[in-house]
């Protein structure tokens, strides 16, 4: 796995501070996109929260995700979350260190108070004895937040005087794309009051099964107000894999007014999918990959936007309308750029591969962020997509009509399509019959045919091993 570090430098270390007027919690950003450019510490709220008590344990929430693996738990992992002011709302969001769960809080209009926010995204310190502190604040006493430094002059001290470097897996870096094209696939599927969203968080277990009967995918159905088990996806059935790791919406079941699962239709196959707690002026998502042995990184959702020049050439455009929109209507978009719809969603997943823009199920819309790390490296390092490139570039790709002949070593893989569906004799496509995104030798067709054998010339990469 291809590895980078993260540089995260703070002015000073996130703290919770006691005072005559009341509890403060100072988080404090590293640096991070804004509209007027790059910032190294940039300030996006500073307010009082409607529900103090909630918004910690939020917090504590998103900041547990990021802390844990729920696959192979004896590696390490850690990133502080990140922040996006939209205006009208801030996004905490973090990423399992297991690329398997997505978390994001989102405090809007009504939790900060009616306050606007500064527009931007970045980094904020969550550290041990923050979360300490987090973890003891019991009463909803008004609570001030402040997002960034006290002062502005605070950006001219002398350095940083906090510096965390945490490995950055690039299949992390992929994982929130693949997480926001997984989302935007999903539709409503149950809706459960307080009571028996507690009553079903609660009976769910706290760490893996073991044995056979622990091991593939479940099933949930709504019904009779709550969620019960099938052993089969019946129509309307969500994926629930890994049941362990909706743990950390324990920390919020207290303050909870609903909760609304989200997922793709049924089809027989392990799925991906949201559980989304609806709390007093926020909402909590955790998103589950389709199995807790398998990220987010390697479905594939995001290959075909990256596979073609038009997409390439869309995603330009559409990237300087993006104003740090909290809701990004794909039409609206659409009329702006003068381009159809659905080249501005496959212009969007390619923004999404660099971290530019994410999906809000609760508001079917996808908004805008700017990941403050070098995202770009999910679609360079993406293996299958390399592998196509070179492929492609190697001229090791032969049409006959809907029919394609891909050398690869000394084999030959045979690719048939009609229309938007395709096929190849290759292992990949044996295993998972396109549920995760093309193969190699498919994605390469696809780029001869639209030609794109000269788009992101690969010489020189190395071609990850393994991938089929």
């Amino acid at each position: 796995m291809t590895r980078s570090v993260q540089a995260l430098a703070y002015a000073r270390p996130s703290s919770l501070d006691s005072s005559q007027a009341g509890p403060s919690l100072g988080l404090e950003t590293a640096g991070g996109h804004t509209p007027r450019g790059v910032e190294a510490h940039p300030r996006f709220f500073s307010g009082f929260l409607t529900g103090p008590r909630t918004a910690a344990r939020g917090l504590l929430a998103v900041a547990d995700v990021a802390a844990a693996r729920y696959y192979q738990r004896t590696l390490p992992a850690s990133l502080d979350p990140v922040v996006t002011g939209n205006g009208d709302r801030l996004r905490f969001e973090s990423f399992s260190g297991c690329c398997g769960v997505y978390a994001r809080l989102d405090v809007l209009r009504d939790g900060l108070g009616g306050q606007e926010t500064g527009h931007g995204t970045t980094n904020v310190d969550v550290n041990a004895p923050l979360r300490e502190a987090l973890s003891r604040l019991t009463s909803d006493d008004p609570l001030h937040l402040r997002v960034g430094p006290q002062e502005m002059a605070v950006t001219t001290l002398d350095g940083p005087v906090v510096e965390k470097k945490v490995p950055l897996p690039d299949r992390w870096l992929r994982g929130f794309a693949e997480a926001q094209v997984a989302s935007a696939g999903f539709d409503l599927r149950a809706e459960l009051t307080a009571a028996q969203a507690v009553a079903f968080l609660r009976s769910l277990p706290r760490t893996p099964s073991s044995g056979r009967a622990g091991r593939g995918a479940r099933w949930v159905v709504a019904a009779g107000g709550s969620l019960r088990p099938t052993t089969r996806p019946v129509p309307g059935a969500v994926c629930l894999p890994g049941p362990e790791r909706l743990v950390a919406l324990q920390r919020v079941l207290r303050d909870a007014t609903a909760l609304r699962v989200y997922g793709p239709v049924a089809d027989g196959a392990a799925a991906a999918s949201a559980w989304e707690v609806e709390l007093p002026g926020m909402r909590l998502t955790l998103t589950l990959s389709p199995d807790s042995a398998r990220g987010f990184s390697g479905e594939g959702g995001v290959l075909e936007a990256l596979a073609t020049d038009e997409a390439a050439a869309d995603a330009e455009l559409v990237s300087v309308l993006l104003a740090w929109e909290p809701r990004i209507e794909p039409a609206a978009l659409a009329e702006q750029a003068g381009l159809d719809v659905e080249r501005v969603r496959a212009a969007l997943t390619r923004l999404g591969t660099a971290g530019r823009v994410g999906y809000d199920l609760a508001d079917a819309a996808y908004f805008h962020r700017e990941l403050p790390y070098d995202a770009d490296r999910a679609e360079r390092h993406n293996p299958r997509l390399v592998a196509a490139r070179r492929l492609a570039g190697e001229g090791a790709v032969t049409l006959d009509g809907p029919r394609a002949t891909v050398v690869s070593g000394d084999r030959r893989y045979q690719v048939r399509e009609t229309g938007t569906e395709f096929g190849c004799t290759c292992q990949w496509w044996a295993d998972y019959r396109g549920r995760r995104g093309p193969c190699k030798h498919a994605l390469a067709v696809r780029m001869v045919r639209r030609g794109a054998t000269a788009a992101g010339s690969v010489r020189g990469t190395t071609v990850v091993g393994g991938v089929r």
